[in-house]
């Protein structure tokens, strides 16, 4: 195993008279499963015992060093561990004055993946930072992915089928594969791209129609998914569209001529009218003649009532002379 030996380029006379801090880790990257205990080895050489201090602190993944979050101290022969993983952290040798500043870390998780840095600082050993830093990989099976698909599933287009896994570490690999024994596809028709997840179908037929299964794997393990292809021909889409809507345009004529005949049916029932304004009458008279006679009543009546006023009259003279 290689060993990283932390001390300045120029002051490299006084890491050797023992002036300097000298911090050892190991080059490589750490990969440790998910749940089990990882030790992240870290020693030192100092020059000055009186004054040790410790501090582990850890840095998310893509982040600057300047962000880390402290994991635990050691000053003044007493251990402080801090930060959310107080409960899981310890040293492998507790108190660390013997050289040894080893981290454990129990219960690995995918959020402890990241960088670690063990710091030593031993004044007056003012030379160097006393630093050392190493990367930690929690490794973790792929999570169940989850599969989909767009596109024009109809004979002659293009369909993409894509999955996905949430979790997995390191990235998972994809890869789909056809159920069943169907005839083997032309070349070209079918083409994945085994990081991203996603299989391009193209030229679709009938025969493409059947259940895809994707599986997701890394040195961890595998997870897999289905789905159902349904591949339809637009032509008897075409077809069965003609269909229904003659069915419907014969329902709608069927329902109006049955409107219609109800109709006149129920009409026929109604009852006749006894009276129209053109029928004759018996006693009616004749345009013209109405006011003829209406003429002559009058006449008729004024002789008539004639005489019985010179009677009146005569009457009234009479009766005076009396």
């Amino acid at each position: 195993m290689a060993w990283a030996f932390l001390c300045g380029p120029l002051l490299g006379f006084l890491c050797l008279s023992g002036l300097a801090v000298e911090v050892t880790v190991p080059a490589e990257p750490l990969s440790m499963p998910m749940g089990k205990t990882a030790e992240l080895s870290c020693s030192y050489r100092t020059s000055v015992g009186d004054s040790f201090a410790l501090e582990w602190s850890f840095v998310q993944p893509g982040k600057p060093i300047s962000t880390s979050l402290p994991i635990l101290y050691f000053t003044n022969d007493h251990l402080y561990p801090t930060g959310s993983k107080a409960d899981r952290a310890s040293l492998l040798h507790n108190p660390p004055t013997g050289g040894v500043a080893t981290l454990k870390l129990t219960d690995l998780r995918p959020s402890d993946t990241g960088t670690y840095l063990c710091n030593v600082n031993n004044p007056p050993d003012f030379y160097t930072n006393g630093l050392g830093v190493i990367n930690l990989t929690v490794l973790v099976p792929p999570s169940h992915p989850l599969c989909s698909h767009s596109g024009q599933t109809s004979v002659g287009g293009s369909a993409a089928l894509r999955c996905s896994s949430s979790e997995g570490a390191p990235k998972p690999v994809y890869n789909w594969v056809r159920l069943g024994s169907f005839p083997t596809p032309p070349p070209g028709s079918m083409v994945q791209d085994e990081v991203s997840g996603q299989l391009i179908l193209t030229n679709l037929s009938l025969t493409s129609s059947g259940t895809y299964r994707c599986v997701a794997s890394n040195q961890m393990g595998s997870a897999s998914c289905e789905l159902n292809l349904s591949v339809t021909d637009s032509s008897e889409g075409r077809v069965a569209g003609t269909l229904i809507g003659v069915l419907l345009g014969v329902l709608l004529l069927s329902v109006a001529a049955f409107c219609l005949i109800r109709f006149q049916k129920e009409r026929k029932k109604e009852p006749k009218e006894t009276y129209g304004g053109s029928d004759l009458r018996e006693d009616a008279t004749a345009p013209g003649v109405s006011d003829q006679a209406s003429v002559r009543a009058d006449s008729s009546k004024g002789l008539l009532e004639s005489p019985s006023t010179s009677t009146v009259t005569t009457k009234s003279k009479l009766s005076m002379v009396v």
